[in-house]
């Protein structure tokens, strides 16, 4: 027998259908709404070569991630870039409208320690994964914060630190050495890790010394250091300082080594530098260059398609900020997934559930657990030296 319904049963029943589609709909609109992934870094300014790399890295796996059917059930991965400038008060800036407007699930934070090491305060107060893919200062991922909210794929200045000391001794049998840092926090994190690494085989430096970011001229303490008798230099300062130490020792007529953390790297060094330039030797933690795992055949490839100014490894430059950010973004992932959601905490925590994951600088096995925070060991680097603009693993030339 039919159903006869009246005007308004009917006008109610529309409404029930029309309510019931709307919520189906807007549950599916939310299912598939964007993770968004933010980057704090320098895009303008000396460092902008290093800052474009670390989001072309994160692009690159970001497009991987998506190409598989992105995040928790399809969502996809979306990056959030802001420029700091490599200025700490407009890095804060630039964290607090990703975390609090785009409701960054991870944040990405960029290349210099001084401002990583403003922002990590505040991941940790508003429980915020934070991804470390270059600032190398020790108190990045070793910070007050419990928990502790920030991440890293990258150096680490007291890791780097006992390499530099190795380094210098095995490949210029240095036994005098001077430091020469930046007059920052990252400087000051490198004078702790340099002071502890040279006391741990019974030595101490014949003298150190700081410089100013706008420094042009660095000769008195140059001068100073040569008086003391330094026969190497541990070098600590981003891309415009460090040509100005390189320059500097030019004028001076001082030929002696420089091992350098891995701040050359970072932009237009050899320009800024000179021919001098090349006889720096930096630390880096992979290099495009020579056999390449599948890994890294596949992220060479993607560039190449993906930015048409890349025509073979030697516009893949600083090959650490695509290197870092590649891996640091697939980890991330890997922490959401194993997380079931973005809620803050709970991602904290996915990073301690992966397991092992085949990465374009290693195999990663438990990259992170409580209290270790960095996934790249002392075994992870290599040492690079400008070649012809190029930056090559000390030894091969092409």
């Amino acid at each position: 027998m039919a159903h006869s319904f009246s005007p308004i049963t009917r006008r109610r029943l529309f409404a029930g259908v029309s309510a019931l589609a709307f919520a189906v709909s807007a549950g599916a609109a939310f299912a598939a709404d964007p993770i968004k992934i933010g980057l704090v870094t320098a895009l303008s300014g000396q460092s902008a070569l290093a800052g474009e790399a670390i989001s072309r890295g994160m692009t690159i796996a970001i497009d991987e991630v998506n190409a598989k059917g992105g995040l928790l059930g399809g969502r996809m991965l979306e990056l959030v870039r802001r420029d700091d400038e490599g200025n700490p008060a407009k890095g804060v800036t630039a964290a607090r409208e990703l975390i609090f407007r785009e409701k960054v699930a991870v944040l990405f934070g960029g290349l210099d320690t001084p401002v990583s090491m403003a922002i990590v305060p505040m991941i940790n107060a508003e429980k915020v994964p934070f991804m470390g893919p270059w600032a190398a200062g020790t108190g990045v991922t070793k910070n007050p914060g419990n928990p502790n909210f920030a991440f890293r794929v990258s150096a680490v200045d007291e890791i780097v630190n006992v390499g530099m000391l190795d380094y210098a001794q095995k490949t210029f049998k240095a036994t005098k050495p001077g430091l020469i840092l930046v007059n920052n926090p990252w400087g000051e994190s490198n004078e702790a890790g340099l002071k502890a690494a040279l006391a741990a085989k019974g030595m101490s430096a014949v003298g150190m010394e700081k410089f100013q970011d706008n420094d042009v001229d660095v000769v008195p303490q140059l001068t100073r250091l040569r008086a003391a008798g330094a026969d190497v230099l541990f070098m600590v300062g981003n891309v415009g300082p460090s040509a100005q130490v390189v320059k500097s020792l030019d004028r001076m007529g001082w030929k002696v080594p420089i091992v350098s953390h891995w701040g050359p790297a970072g932009g237009r060094f050899t320009e800024l530098a000179g021919p001098s330039g090349k006889d720096v030797h930096f630390v880096q933690t992979y290099s495009f260059f020579g056999k390449q795992s599948p890994v890294g055949e596949r992220v060479i490839g993607a560039l190449k398609a993906k930015y048409p100014n890349i025509k073979g490894v030697d516009d893949i430059t600083p090959a650490v900020g695509v290197a870092n950010a590649y891996d640091g973004l697939h980890l991330s992932a890997l922490a959401i997934a194993a997380a079931g959601s973005t809620d803050g905490d709970a991602v904290r925590q996915g990073f301690y559930k992966i397991g092992k994951y085949e990465g374009l600088i290693k195999t990663y096995e438990t990259p992170f657990k409580p209290g270790v925070h960095d996934a790249i060991q002392a075994g992870d680097y290599v040492w690079a030296q400008f070649i012809e603009n190029r930056i090559l693993p000390v030894g091969v030339t092409n």
